[in-house]
């Protein structure tokens, strides 16, 4: 050991001695030092050459470590320009060919200029030992004193090094020796390597050391420390749980920690996502608590889960508007027949935001509460029976807006997490389908369509149309704060709008956060044009047929409309055109294979096909469709006294109903059968009551009313009834039984009835004109303070029909029952 510390300081002396060009030996993946010895394995064949060369010369070659270490020969260019000359000791052949060869390193050196690449690689040098001019010799000895500190401090903990090591770098007195002997022998990343041996201050490259080795003793205190607290009797767990402690400090020396790669991505997407500045805070208070954690603590995953949600929501992502609105209009009406209403109620939607954003008043501060203002309208609420296309006209309303289009269905929604979402104390927790739904949508400001809001329940786990009055109310919603993520979301850009068929079963204050745009059925003629112009194209595609295939004409659609449907939408006229074009589709693919078997028996791989077209008329319908579900007989049912023809609305659009009466002998009792509800019940007990009072003016013989029992039946008896509205209806029908007076077939009837014999306004007319017209009735019975109302009738309509408005009982009385 002493002898090779001689050799180091005769090394010294000898290297002013050194010749300026040399051959230069790149180095791939390793680093000399200046009086280190250093084994090397040659194979490359100019590296072969090189080494033959030198070794019958001087023995003196160039070690500089190459810029591409996948490079077998570099070129200059590909090399480092500081370097270490190194004499040749030894050069050993191997059966293969390749050197085994055994150098010492004597001192840096800068290249001035490459000399030649062939045979190999020579350059000029300029001899660069470590600059110690600016460097005191007390600075010089308490950092060449420091490093041997380390040095035995390290040795302490790798038992595998001998105490020699530490004894030899005591004698040695050089600072230069004792700091590349050191940094020869100690774990070092390659980069910080070079950097000691590209570094020109002396002082500077043994401040560097200091560094490195304080570091390396850390993680070795550390290891020590690790093993002595898992000492003794370790399980499977406990040996898991220290070799991965063992394994995170190895890493963690090495800038290789997974887990710290997965923080500083989470951090990363924290602060690239866009969130508020609340919401940040929150992100990275959980994502701390998530570094202090074990991977194997239960809640680590549930951190981590939270940090994914909220880190991938759409916080400041905003699809631009289309706010043409000619464009619009023509995808509305596209899309869409008739539904005027509507499309002109999103073409102000848009027209608002348009001026907004042109005039810049979206810039302007808002006044406290007027946060829906930005927003640009309110929430709608289409209500309508089914088959209308609601859900539909959602769709279309995004695609004119350009905006992404994402639904929710509330019907039969009981738990109010479903809106708010879960706290996260549960297993399993999730944010509220609200939040979900952004998420998938990747926006701020989608069209979301709330389906069948009138169809919520509630139960012990909450009331969902309480959450929904935050979500659907433009001052607060700009702040709605999800259970799951407990922080606040801005739901002000999104367009909600919600579908229902009836008004009724949707709580009020939850209604009056809404505007509410209504749908009412088609008329026969619209729901022809709307078969004309969408349903038969759209079931001709998905049956598979080609236009000339099938045709249609006006009657064969309307026998279709009357005899095999009764609703106000068109759900299932496009139903029964379906199974009109599968019955010929069945047809035409029958007509293929006889031409297919046709000609393979006749030899002819060419095969033609005369195409038959099958229209949609009268004959072809009652053919393909079967027998007619439906049938209004009116004439047949009216023609006994005692029976009238009254209108009424349902949760699926306007309907046709029959009241019946009956008289017995009894005692004066009234019997209600139909599943009536109370206010209905009223309603007959005022008829009836109303008729007793006036049966002399009424041409009604009070003896048919005394000591007799009178039965009223609304059919469909397991179908429930309620409202005032039939309250003329009944007092016709007792009339007419007791007069023995028919009620004309053609004539429907609407109105409440009072005491005193006045006919008041009713709700819900156009539902229950339009059933009435496609009922096949000519003649309406109304109040006339609904007379406003007929405005809203299709012109269509309104010529078909003769409207009679009334204001007492006698009116209708008048209109209703035949002359005897």
């Amino acid at each position: 050991m002493f002898s090779l510390l001689d050799d180091m300081i005769s090394q010294t002396e000898a290297n002013e001695f050194l010749p300026t060009k040399i051959p230069i030996l790149p180095l791939r993946g390793t680093v000399a030092y200046p009086f280190i010895i250093l084994p090397l394995s040659i194979g490359v064949p100019r590296s072969v050459r090189l080494i033959k060369a030198a070794s019958q010369n001087d023995n003196i070659i160039g070690l500089i470590v190459s810029k591409e270490p996948d490079v077998d020969e570099p070129s200059p260019d590909q090399l480092y320009k500081v370097g270490v000359v190194a004499r040749i000791h030894r050069v050993l052949r191997s059966d293969k060919g390749s050197l085994q060869v055994i150098v010492q390193g004597l001192e840096r050196f800068k290249i001035r200029r490459w000399i030649e690449e062939d045979p190999y690689i020579t350059a000029d040098i300029e001899i660069s030992p470590d600059a110690i001019a600016n460097a005191s010799e007390s600075a010089l000895e308490a950092l060449r004193r420091r490093i041997v500190e380390l040095s035995n401090d390290i040795v302490e903990y790798l038992p595998q090094i001998p105490n020699e090591v530490s004894q030899f770098l005591d004698q040695v007195e050089d600072p230069r020796i004792v700091m590349y002997t050191t940094a020869s022998n100690l774990r070092m990343e390659f980069e910080d390597r070079l950097d000691l041996l590209f570094e020109d201050s002396l002082q500077g490259k043994m401040t560097n050391l200091v560094q490195i080795m304080s570091r390396e003793l850390e993680v070795l205190e550390i290891g020590q420390q690790i093993r002595s607290e898992t000492q003794g009797e370790l399980d499977k767990t406990q040996r898991d749980f220290y070799l991965r402690q063992q394994l995170k400090a190895i890493q963690k020396e090495l800038g290789e920690d997974d887990e710290q790669a997965i923080n500083i991505e989470y951090r990363e997407k924290i602060e690239s996502s866009g969130m508020p500045e609340d919401p940040k805070k929150e992100a990275l208070r959980e994502l701390n608590r998530l570094e202090k954690l074990q991977p194997q603590s239960a809640e680590y995953g549930v951190i981590q889960t939270y940090l994914d949600w909220i880190v991938e929501l759409p916080w400041n992502e905003l699809t631009d508007d289309n706010l043409n609105i000619s464009n619009a209009r023509d995808v509305l009406n596209t899309d869409h027949y008739d539904m005027d209403d509507v499309k002109e109620r999103i073409l102000e939607y848009l027209a608002v935001r348009k001026l907004r954003s042109e005039r810049e008043f979206d810039q302007e501060p808002l006044e406290p509460g007027r946060e829906q203002d930005r927003a640009g309208g309110s929430i709608l609420l289409f209500v309508g029976p089914p088959g209308v296309g609601k859900t539909s006209l959602g769709r279309s309303i995004a695609r004119s807006l350009g905006r992404e289009f994402t639904r929710m269905s509330l019907g039969g929604v009981r738990d109010e997490a479903e809106i708010r979402g879960h706290r996260r104390t549960y297993i399993g927790a999730l944010p509220g389908r609200i939040i979900q739904a952004l998420k998938r949508c990747g926006t701020r400001n989608p069209v979301f369509m709330l389906d069948e809001v009138d169809k919520i329940g509630s139960d012990w786990r909450g009331d969902p149309s309480s959450a929904l009055l935050e979500v659907l109310d433009p001052q607060q919603n700009y702040a709605f704060r999800d259970h799951y993520l407990d922080v606040d979301f801005d739901l002000s850009e999104v367009m909600f709008i919600a579908t229902a068929n009836t008004r009724d079963t949707i709580p009020a204050p939850l209604l009056d956060r809404m505007e509410v745009i209504q749908l009412d059925g088609y008329t026969e003629y619209e729901k022809v044009a709307i078969a004309e112009g969408y349903l038969i194209p759209r079931q001709i595609k998905a049956n598979g047929l080609l236009p000339d295939e099938i045709g249609y004409t006006q009657a064969g659609l309307r026998q279709i409309i009357r005899d095999y449907t009764r609703e106000a939408g068109v759900r299932n006229l496009e139903r029964e055109i379906g199974r009109f074009a599968r019955k010929v589709a069945t047809k035409v693919a029958l007509r293929h294979d006889d031409t297919d078997s046709a000609s393979t028996q006749n030899g002819h791989n060419k095969k033609t096909i005369l195409t038959e077209q099958t229209l949609i008329i009268p004959d072809t319908v009652r053919e393909f469709l079967g027998k007619p579900k439906f049938f209004f007989e009116a004439a047949q049912r009216t023609e006994i006294p005692g029976v009238a023809t009254g209108l009424a609305v349902t949760p699926v659009g306007g309907d046709v109903l029959f009241i019946e009466a009956a008289r017995m002998v009894g005692k004066d009792r009234l019997t209600l059968t139909g599943q009536l509800g109370n206010v209905m019940k009223e309603s007959a007990q005022i008829a009836l009551s109303y008729v007793r009072a006036h049966a002399h003016e009424l041409g009604i013989d009070i003896s048919k009313l005394n000591e007799a029992d009178i039965h009223l039946h609304v059919p469909a008896g397991a179908v429930p009834k309620d409202g005032p509205s039939a309250g003329v209806t009944m007092v016709t029908a007792l009339v007419s039984l007791l007069s023995e007076r028919p009620v004309r077939a053609e004539v429907g009837m609407t109105g409440e009835v009072s005491l005193q014999g006045q006919v008041l306004p009713i709700g819900g007319l156009k539902q229950k004109t339009l059933a009435a017209h496609r009922a096949g009735l000519t003649t309406i019975i109304a109040p006339k303070r609904n007379e406003p109302d007929l405005d809203d009738l299709p012109e269509e309509v309104r010529q078909d029909l003769t409207f009679h408005l009334t204001e007492k009982i006698d009116e209708v009385l008048h209109h209703a029952l035949r002359t005897v």
